[in-house]
């Protein structure tokens, strides 16, 4: 008994020095970001420091008042198209999955497959083709072809059919049928609210990855007023040594950063629920 103590209390020791080292590890980049940014540009030139400076609200004024900056029409662009995104991605791929899933007919398997093919065809093959369909279609310089290709997403799909394949039985969906419900209302009203969480979850990465998107803006975007967060900041950094400010770059990484963690705090609790709900069918 003494010896299965002292070998689980070791245990639990080592677990949380290993998880403390990763939070640090994980934790110290945003530190930094942050002390950056409190920092002047001179400052940053003499070096690293761990200690904040003084200098927060300069590099805030700098960036909001740069009448070449659109730092707010940036930020709402990109809260446009990421929240879109996120939104019409998870309806969507839970809508297709479910399809899917409660459904048999003859292609549903090459349908999967299909779906499934897709998943492994990286953007920049079909970049090229992408940019002159929307040309075509003169949705070029608009957020639109940022918005509307979130509908056919392969890893959200897949994350929502394997999640109803585990969380909902074909007995639920029957009943409802039975009961005269139609198609759409049992899925909006049964079937979403059981998908909650795999909803919270997929709606911050879509979030996350719409939001971090480089790289079919810059090829979609050209005007200003239309540009998102990265496009912004690149434009930063690019700047020539001469007009580079370090402060403001600092200031506006900080800035991007800020509605990531507000989507995930306003998220985190259907995860909690639904992990908490997984444990007690368990």
């Amino acid at each position: 008994m003494n010896s299965n103590s002292g070998y689980n209390k070791f245990r639990t020791v080592f677990a949380h020095i290993v998880l403390i080292i990763l939070s640090f590890m994980c934790l110290f980049f945003f530190y930094i970001l942050i002390v950056n940014s409190t920092r002047s540009h001179a400052d940053l030139q003499r070096g690293f420091s761990a200690l904040p400076g003084g200098h927060f609200l300069d590099n805030f004024k700098s960036v909001a008042n740069d009448g070449t900056f659109p730092m707010m029409r940036g930020i709402i662009n990109s809260l446009i198209v990421s929240g879109s995104s996120a939104a019409i991605c998870t309806y969507f791929s839970a809508l297709t999955a479910y399809g899917l899933y409660a459904y048999d007919f003859k292609l549903k398997k090459a349908a999967f497959t299909f779906i499934m093919a897709i998943l492994v065809m990286p953007t920049q093959v079909t970049a090229m083709g992408f940019l002159r369909l929307i040309t075509g279609m003169g949705m070029d310089d608009s957020l639109l072809p940022l918005i509307i290709p979130s509908i056919a997403s392969p890893s959200v799909f897949y994350f929502m059919f394997s999640y109803l394949q585990s969380s909902l039985p074909l007995s639920l969906v029957e009943a409802a049928r039975i009961d005269g419900s139609k198609e759409f209302w049992t899925f909006n009203q049964i079937v979403l609210p059981i998908m909650k969480p795999a909803i919270a979850v997929q709606a911050i990465f879509s979030f996350v990855g719409s939001w971090n998107n480089y790289f079919v803006p810059a090829l979609v975007i050209s005007s200003k007023d239309k540009m998102t967060v990265p496009i912004l900041i690149a434009l930063l950094r690019g700047a020539d040594y001469m007009n580079r400010d370090m402060g403001k770059i600092y200031m506006m990484i900080v800035v991007a950063i800020v509605p990531i963690i507000l989507v995930y705090l306003i998220l985190s609790k259907y995860i909690i629920a639904g992990v908490t709900l997984g444990g007690v069918k368990g």
